[in-house]
């Protein structure tokens, strides 16, 4: 039986579409959510969500970008092959005070899963301020 690769590759088109809107609005969500935490001083949720949405805009801007991402939760890494079409974004690793703040974000991620660690306000406050005053603007940036 034959097959319309027209129809195929719309579906397909489509299915990466959509893939695509869904990483997004839940970045978003992770985003508006680690707000919300963070006022109501749930500092360990808080930092998690924060986490979330790196890894999520990162795996979002990949998409757009390049059509894939690799199936990874290291910030460190989403950020190196995001860089190969955005290479600003290589300053959040390679500038010391930068990668301190990525690397803490990337250990939210364990942290929250498998060791007892509490986040107190100041470490909490310190990692949403860099997403929204450095993080998110490079992101931003990216077409």
């Amino acid at each position: 039986m034959p097959t319309n690769l027209s129809t195929v590759d719309r579906v397909v088109n489509k299915l990466s579409f959509e893939e695509t809107e869904i990483i997004r609005r839940r970045a978003e969500a992770f985003l508006r959510t680690a707000k919300y935490l963070l006022e109501n001083q749930e500092w360990d949720l808080s930092v998690f969500n924060l986490e979330q949405y790196c890894q999520l805009i990162l795996k979002y801007k990949l998409l757009v970008k390049a059509g894939s991402y690799p199936r990874t939760h290291s910030l460190r890494g989403l950020i190196r092959e995001l860089a190969k079409t955005s290479p600003k974004l290589l300053s959040l690793i390679k500038d010391e005070d930068k990668l301190h703040y990525v690397a803490r974000l990337e250990e939210a991620y364990l942290t929250s899963r498998y060791i007892p660690y509490a986040y107190e306000e100041k470490e909490a406050q310190s990692l949403f301020k860099f997403v929204m005053e450095v993080f998110k603007p490079l992101i931003d940036e990216i077409q």
